[in-house]
């Protein structure tokens, strides 16, 4: 089976490579391509004490692990926690987060260059977050001796289809896991219903609860600051919007500003390369905008900030009255809602929110957010901003509902615990974990 798929693989790299490359050299995106194809940097050599390789995607799941990596790091302080990404993107927020020294690009899927990450750290344990079964990287890490843990696993309702219908072949591929850590029951039966063995699958509950509250940046201070020099009010932020949002948002905006003159909109794509993109989009839509990247601390008042940099979403959401978190106006499956939430914001979301449905669900049933439309966002917003006391509860709503569901990270750990010392008893750390049992088996 593995030699198929490699071949598989080989053939459909051949035919995507050069629309790979073009898309990589258009946006700018040329970063790790020799790390991907399994060049090892130096910077990841000479580990002593043993290694842990903690894989995370993109941003998303970079935040999720962000907890986890860090209390590994403290509880066993003689391993080096090293993480890869795949995106750009992540990897710069790891990069910042947990150093450079200790990030890398994961390697494409092809044996010889999962291998030359394999032997070069050579790693105890193997963790990986959400759902990225790669049957080569997993067969061979597993080969190698290392355990294998799924974290904050979760199947969606789009690839679940996908995944039953090729069950025969992934099973085996699933039992190279020796443990498989669901956000939910439903997504441990999910896994089950996929092929993975009931007795490594358990529910821990949901890492993206446990966000690891920073220092805000300084653009927070300065952007206070300017509001405030400029007179203006109400502030809503739209994040993680994507292609085909931006339009519907301003929009929406333009309808607000003919009730509240001096009110602002942080706008904050998703992705860096479509900042040139939105930025025709606001310039075609007449309002005064300001660029973050080049804006000299001027007064802001009735117009659009567009966030175009990465990292300092999060504190803004703090200052906002309103909320709006993109990637769910259009089928695109939605982003985390939790930040502007446990800020306390009231806070909006489309109807597309699949990638997050436990989470959304959760906090619809127990009134902690808002689900709009694109015909119905502007009257949200100004529903919102109109009455003080239903935009307050909303977001002490959703502030309660994310303080209630804390405890994923360290069940998380107990289990980490547990496989670290299988594999390494004589160095299994100094902390004193939480049991195991406090994670529900499916």
């Amino acid at each position: 089976m593995y030699f198929v798929y490699s071949i598989l693989l080989g053939v459909w790299f051949a035919v995507t490579a050069p629309f790979w490359w073009w898309q990589r050299l258009r946006h700018g995106k040329h970063q790790g391509v020799r790390e991907r194809l399994g060049r090892v940097p130096e910077r990841l050599r000479g580990s002593r004490g043993g290694v842990i390789w903690v894989h995370a995607v993109s941003v998303g799941e970079v935040l999720a692990v962000t907890a986890v990596v860090e209390e590994l790091r403290r509880r066993h302080p003689k391993f080096r926690v090293v993480v890869s990404t795949v995106t750009d993107t992540g990897q710069k927020l790891a990069r910042e987060g947990f150093g450079q020294e200790n990030v890398f690009y994961f390697p494409l899927d092809f044996a010889f260059a999962v291998r030359s990450y394999v032997e070069a750290l050579r790693p105890l344990l193997v963790v990986v977050a959400e759902t990225e079964f790669w049957p080569n990287f997993l067969r061979l890490a597993k080969d190698s001796g290392a355990r294998i843990a799924v974290i904050n696993a979760r199947i969606s309702d789009r690839s679940l289809p996908g995944y039953r219908r090729v069950r025969r072949l992934l099973k085996p591929v699933l039992g190279n896991v020796d443990l498989f850590l669901a956000q939910t029951r439903e997504d441990g039966e999910r896994l089950l219903a996929i092929g993975a063995a009931a007795e490594r699958v358990r529910v821990s509950g949901n890492l993206k609860f446990e966000l690891t509250r920073k220092a805000a940046p300084a653009l927070v201070g300065r952007l206070r600051a300017a509001l405030n020099t400029g007179h203006a009010g109400p502030l809503l932020v739209c994040g993680s919007t994507v292609d085909g949002e931006e339009p519907i948002v301003v929009e929406a905006f333009q309808k607000v500003l003919r009730r509240y003159a001096d009110a602002v909109l942080v706008l904050a794509p998703r992705h860096p390369e479509r900042f040139p993109e939105v930025e025709k989009v606001l310039e075609a839509s007449g309002v005064k905008f300001w660029r973050r990247s080049q804006w000299k601390d001027e007064a802001l008042s009735g117009g659009i900030f567009l966030l175009n940099s990465i990292g300092e979403l999060a504190g803004i959401y703090e200052l906002a009255d309103v909320a709006f978190v993109g990637g769910s106006l259009v089928p695109r499956g939605g982003h985390n809602i939790l930040e502007p939430a446990s800020a306390g914001v009231a806070t909006l979301v489309g109807p597309y929110t699949e990638n997050f449905r436990d989470i959304v669900n959760m906090f619809r049933r127990e009134d902690g957010v808002r689900v709009v439309t694109t015909d119905s966002l502007a009257a949200a917003f100004i529903e919102l901003l109109e009455n003080d006391a239903m935009r307050s509860q909303l977001g002490r709503r959703g502030a309660e509902i994310f303080k209630a569901n804390a405890g994923a990270k360290e069940k998380t750990l107990a289990a980490l615990d547990e496989l670290i010392r299988e594999v390494r008893p004589e160095s299994a750390g100094r902390a004193e974990p939480a049991p195991v049992a406090s994670s529900r088996r499916v």
